[in-house]
C-alpha cells in the first residue's frame, strides 16, 4: 500500500466514521455500532501510524515499503 492508498482509506474509514456518527446525535449507540465505532478507530491509527512510518523511513533513506501495519495493541499504546 503506498501514501496514496493509504490517504483514501484513511478518508474512507473517517466518513464512515463520521456518518454513523451523525446518525446516532444526541443518541446512544447500540453496541455493534459502537463496537464498529471501535474498529474504524482503531484501523484510522494505524493507518496513520503506517503513513508515518513510511514518511520516516522515506526522510532517511530508508525504502518506506518495508514500513508495515502494527498491531492495534501498539498504535493504541500511543500517547498524544
Amino acid at each position: 500500500m503506498d501514501d496514496t492508498e493509504i490517504v483514501k482509506e484513511i478518508n474512507r474509514l473517517s466518513e464512515e466514521e463520521h456518518r454513523l456518527e451523525e446518525a446516532h446525535v444526541g443518541e446512544e449507540l447500540s453496541p455493534d455500532e459502537s463496537e464498529k465505532l471501535r474498529t474504524i478507530e482503531v484501523a484510522l491509527d494505524q493507518c496513520w501510524d503506517l503513513l508515518r512510518q513510511r514518511q520516516a523511513r522515506r526522510e532517511y533513506g530508508l525504502d518506506p515499503d518495508e514500513a508495515s501495519v502494527r498491531p492495534p495493541e501498539t498504535v493504541e499504546g500511543y500517547t498524544g
